[in-house]
């Protein structure tokens, strides 16, 4: 199978290492000090379930694949680089390609599938612990699974297939078709603890061990389920506490947003906070926790933004 990578960064660049390694042609498609170092000495990715080095593939910065259209996607890029990297994959879209979004968020397959309609959209959840570490190297702490569905249909024999290709890979994953609940749990975390590790500069220990951050993080997750009951999702109160439970075995992880805003990259606020904010003051109803969250992450996101020499985002 011939499978694109768009955004191989540590989701994108994880998750290909592991498919190009059951010998799948892969394409990463990067850019910066991170290609380069990719094109010298392949991906390297540390694991304790074992290392890989990635040298057989495709290390470009052109969506373009040697046997025309790819047979898979994986759409990985931040969320707001979505509608623009979504129009430059036409090169590699055929009429049998699937695009499959592991993106944070809960809209960014709505987006695509804007440009490439839902029947050949899916959207993915992933759970992975992972990082760039250097150019050209990912380190991998924990997890590597992936749920992933279609945004209105049933399954489709093509989706039940990209399954079995992650499995042929030994990567643990489920076809569903409720994705969008999916979606919602990971943003039920997401929305708070990456919030709150970048404006206080604290791991995931700290936050559960903090009686004031943990009650900040408990009124975040309260509007995270208001908001997705406006989109008919029902996440059941019972589901904080578990989330609270996941988190302390986590220990001093630092979430994905406090490794961008340590690497003095831009931030995804609008994906985690934003989206919640506007889907409640549409309905009528207040977002305060969301709007100050959002409000202090565009404040540190416009200082990365304004300094050019600090944009190394893929």
């Amino acid at each position: 199978m011939q499978i694109a990578v768009m955004g191989a960064g540590a989701v994108g660049g994880y998750f290909g290492a592991k498919l190009a390694a059951a010998s799948h042609e892969v394409i990463f498609i990067a850019r910066g000090d991170h290609l380069k170092a990719m094109r010298r000495g392949g991906l390297r990715v540390n694991s304790p379930a074992g290392d890989l080095l990635i040298q057989d593939a495709v290390f470009t910065d052109e969506p373009t694949a040697p046997r025309g259209p790819a047979d898979l996607i994986l759409f990985c890029v931040k969320s707001y680089d979505t509608e623009r990297c979504a129009k430059n994959i036409a090169p590699l879209v055929g009429d049998n390609t699937l695009i499959l979004s592991l993106q944070n968020g809960v809209d960014n397959a709505d987006r695509i599938a804007q440009c490439w309609h839902e029947s050949r959209t899916l959207a993915g959840v992933v759970y992975l612990g992972a990082q760039v570490s250097a150019p050209g190297v990912i380190r991998h702490s924990s997890g590597g699974r992936i749920v992933f569905g279609p945004l209105s249909a049933s399954l489709t024999p093509s989706m039940q297939a990209a399954e079995q290709v992650f499995r042929s890979a030994g990567i643990p994953c489920e076809a569903t078709a409720e994705i969008r609940r999916a979606q919602w749990k990971k943003l039920l975390w997401n929305a708070p603890f990456c919030a709150i590790a970048c404006l206080t500069r604290t791991t995931v220990k700290e936050i559960v061990e903090s009686e004031s951050l943990r009650k900040v993080a408990v009124d975040c997750m309260a509007e995270v389920r208001e908001a997705a009951s406006r989109r008919g999702v029902v996440l059941e109160p019972e589901l904080i506490e578990e989330t609270l439970a996941f988190s302390r075995t986590l220990g001093d992880f630092k979430p994905s947003m406090l490794q961008d805003l340590e690497a003095q990259k831009p931030l995804e606020y609008e994906a985690f906070n934003g989206i919640l904010v506007e889907m409640l003051e549409a309905a009528g109803q207040d977002a305060p926790i969301n709007r100050v969250f959002s409000g202090m992450l565009k404040h540190l996101d416009n200082k990365v933004r304004q300094d050019p020499s600090r944009q190394k985002f893929l």
